[in-house]
């Protein structure tokens, strides 16, 4: 497929997806006007073909409204949408950065560990329900571990990163990896299924981020000043948010398992915020505050002078 028809695939969804609902003459006039035209409306044929492409690789319906006339986005679950707009935000984004070559020196892009050399294997795993094997390197240990046998359940991206989640087969067990940390990964013929009783959605349904626990779900109260509680509207910590807005202050509620990454999270918004409940989490970040004061305390009494240039 060409870059400029999966861009007009893009455009045609993004501009229904805007304005709702919309009529092939409103359709034709904002066609006439973006770059995918020579000013000329947008053949019915061509449109036709282009709302079948759309339905195959995005999985999304352009239906039509017989009373109207209109064209709408059909309805699809939750999380399809959710995949869908995902994609569509980063073909989107895809499009726009690929069309700003002039300005390059003036755009700065976030360096993210890399899965793409891995993705479409793990892809391919998932589709054919066959397993994959590769060696890891996790950051907690110097050594590297060989032949992993893993029958992929689902994918999950977190801060940029890809995982997959699913049954290691030596172990008999649900593990997550991360992509940007495997080597050497190749499809097997094994095929498998996954048990009817596990369902993806749910299984990181009260977790922060990838980490997973058996631990009980928990009732979490953080207070944060004003200020932040305009951070937290616009990107929830986690989907279970609610929020009670005082004059000076706010007080997000979550139901959740607490694990290291959800502790780790909070403590980098320093003063910003307040452990409320439960007791325990409250404990927890109270220890963890202590620990980093006495490094500091150690390090300021054994090296009382700071060297007065330091090479990196």
């Amino acid at each position: 497929m060409s870059k400029d028809l999966f861009s007009r695939y893009i455009w045609l969804i993004d501009t229904i997806k805007r304005h709702g609902r919309i009529t092939r003459e409103e359709l034709n006039s904002r066609w006439k006007r973006s770059p995918f035209s020579s000013g000329e409306t947008l053949p019915r044929r061509t449109f036709y073909n282009y709302r079948l492409a759309i339905e195959e690789i995005f999985n999304i319906n352009i239906e039509c409204d017989a009373s109207t006339f209109e064209y709408y986005i059909g309805d699809t679950d939750v999380h399809n949408e959710s995949v869908t707009n995902w994609l569509l935000n980063s073909a989107a984004m895809s499009n726009v950065l690929s069309g700003s070559r002039d300005v390059s020196n003036r755009i700065f892009l976030e360096d993210v560990p890399s899965a793409r050399e891995y993705l479409s294997i793990v892809i391919d795993s998932l589709k054919e329900n066959v397993a994959i094997k590769f060696t890891y390197q996790p950051f907690s240990r110097s050594n590297s571990t060989p032949d992993i046998v893993l029958e992929p359940y689902f994918l999950k991206i977190f801060r940029q990163r890809w995982y997959v989640t699913g049954r290691n087969v030596k172990e008999d067990k649900i593990k997550t990896y991360a992509l940007d940390r495997m080597k050497d990964v190749l499809l097997e013929q094994t095929q498998y299924r996954i048990p009817e009783d596990f369902d993806a959605e749910s299984y990181f349904k009260h977790s922060f981020g990838i980490v997973f626990s058996q631990g009980e779900v928990k009732h979490v109260a953080i207070k944060t000043s004003a200020r932040q509680a305009k951070y937290f509207r616009a990107l929830p910590l986690h989907s279970s948010q609610q929020e009670m807005i005082h004059d000076a202050y706010s007080i997000f509620y979550y139901k959740l398992r607490i694990t290291p990454d959800f502790v780790a999270e909070l403590l980098s918004h320093g003063p910003q915020l307040t452990v409320i409940d439960p007791p325990e989490l409250k404990a927890m970040m109270v220890t963890s505050l202590q620990e980093s004061l006495a490094n500091y305390e150690t390090e300021a009494k054994n090296n009382p002078t700071p060297p007065s240039s330091v090479v990196y």
